[in-house]
């Protein structure tokens, strides 16, 4: 009965708030703009349905939080300004820039140094190819069925093919109760390499666009020698002594607050904010957390999860709230995205060849590295806000909004179609090993 009344919720809740924004809103109050508080309030409203939805069908609530501003965007019969006002409002974009920041430390934080160098070679030479492939095809389809973008939209393009979403891979194992097996371990292993690979390479991107190309490097790398040593003489001791605070809330204060100090710090070296959000993450490790356990303090994953949870919806419904569909109906568009969705997952499946050990199942290594997921949304949304100056001397973002929503269609196909193909080759694989085992028995 309650799957029954989800979709009616829904469906009610969306008219009415459609008629709440056709109507408009009283801004002579003071203080915060009554829209600004509308709009919020749909966005968590609205992500939190179709994000239910979404995983009711099995698939990555993300998915259903983009599809939240799809649809939002896309009411073009209730008037042409409905929900305008929510993809330019700075104060709501403020947030949705937040909610990504805070989700790239998560990221971060169910990673370590550690186990990147413990994952052996074959996760190693995975992610390698799975980044120059899909990189160097996505530009050639770039270059060939858009000519007349600028080379930066093209190497974007390409950058975005590359990214890996490893929470989407992750649930899959986790749920198929495989994340022991050597595949697996591969899979997640060369995933977490892929996107801090991904992560130096926006990176250079954003700094040449921003004309800072000879530095660039330079500042990644003085970055994170930096970021380790003010790592290990500043903010470990510095948790130690917050562990003897006797106020609540000292672990996440703190933790946030080195999360945007390094995030302020890398936008400072002319590199992204979010580069500096996953070291932060990266960097914090049972060493810091040591007086916060034992007084029985709740980890700073799940402290950090109810935050991300408010946040990062706003970021998605924003992507998608650009995603115009008007756009989607030009002459040789819908081709394009077809053409990319093609090329990034016959890139990855080259990514395989990668791994040294005989016996395993690379087709299962090569889908568990497909989904773009989250990863390839943030690159793609980073590369919409990036603006450089063209031939003419105007200034355009790098990647516009038809491009944007292409990219959109790849991200979701890929997200789409990972979760049952990867079950399948991992069944398979189970399968053909049983049969071996039998007939050499």
């Amino acid at each position: 009965m309650r799957r029954k009344l989800l979709p009616v919720a829904a469906a009610l809740t969306f008219v009415l708030v459609a008629r709440c924004f056709a109507a408009g809103t009283d801004s002579s109050a003071h203080g915060i703009d009554p829209a600004i508080l509308m709009g919020i309030a749909v966005i968590w409203i609205v992500a939190k349905l179709f994000g239910e939805l979404f995983e009711r069908l099995k698939q990555p609530a993300v998915l259903g939080e983009l599809f939240a501003g799809i649809v939002l965007g896309s009411v073009f019969l209730l008037g042409p300004t409905l929900f305008e006002s929510l993809k330019s409002d700075p104060v709501i974009f403020a947030l949705g820039q937040l909610g990504v920041i805070i989700l790239l430390f998560e990221v971060g934080l169910e990673s370590s140094v550690s186990e990147m160098l413990e994952v052996g070679w074959s996760s190693l030479f995975v992610a390698i190819l799975g980044v120059i492939f899909p990189l160097v095809l996505g530009w050639g389809v770039s270059a060939w069925l858009i000519p007349t973008e600028p080379t930066v939209a093209h190497l974007f393009i390409g950058a975005t093919l590359s990214a890996t979403s490893v929470g989407i891979t992750a649930r899959v194992l986790k749920d198929m109760g495989m994340l022991s097996a050597l595949e697996s371990r591969i899979i997640l292993g060369a995933a977490v390499i892929d996107d801090v690979l991904g992560l130096i390479m926006l990176a250079i991107l954003s700094g040449v666009i921003g004309a800072q190309s000879a530095g660039v490097n330079l500042a990644w790398t003085g970055f994170v020698v930096a970021a380790f040593i003010v790592n290990r003489i500043v903010v470990i001791p510095l948790f130690r002594g917050a562990g003897r605070f006797e106020s609540r809330g000292v672990l996440l204060t703190i933790s946030l607050a080195f999360c945007f100090l390094l995030a302020w710090a890398a936008t400072m070296a002319g590199l992204a904010a979010i580069v500096g959000a996953f070291s932060a993450g990266l960097l914090l490790d049972k060493a810091h957390f040591k007086s916060f356990a034992a007084r029985g303090e709740r980890t700073l994953h799940e402290l950090v999860a109810p935050v991300s949870f408010v946040l990062t919806p706003i970021f998605f419904v924003l992507m998608g709230l650009h995603v115009d569909l008007r756009e989607l109906v030009r002459p040789g568009l819908f081709g394009f995205a077809l053409v990319l969705t093609l090329v990034a997952i016959v890139g990855k499946q080259v990514c395989s060849l990668g791994v040294v050990e005989r016996g395993l199942n690379r087709l299962a290594v090569g889908l568990g590295m497909v989904p773009r997921g989250e990863v390839g949304l943030i690159f793609a949304g980073i590369g919409s806000s990036l603006v450089f100056r063209n031939a003419a001397g105007a200034m355009e973002p790098v990647i516009d909004s038809s491009t944007f929503g292409a990219i959109v269609i790849m991200v979701i196909v890929t997200t789409l179609i990972t979760p049952p193909a990867l079950k399948w080759a991992l069944t398979r694989g189970d399968s053909q090993k049983k049969k071996v085992a039998v007939e050499t028995a």
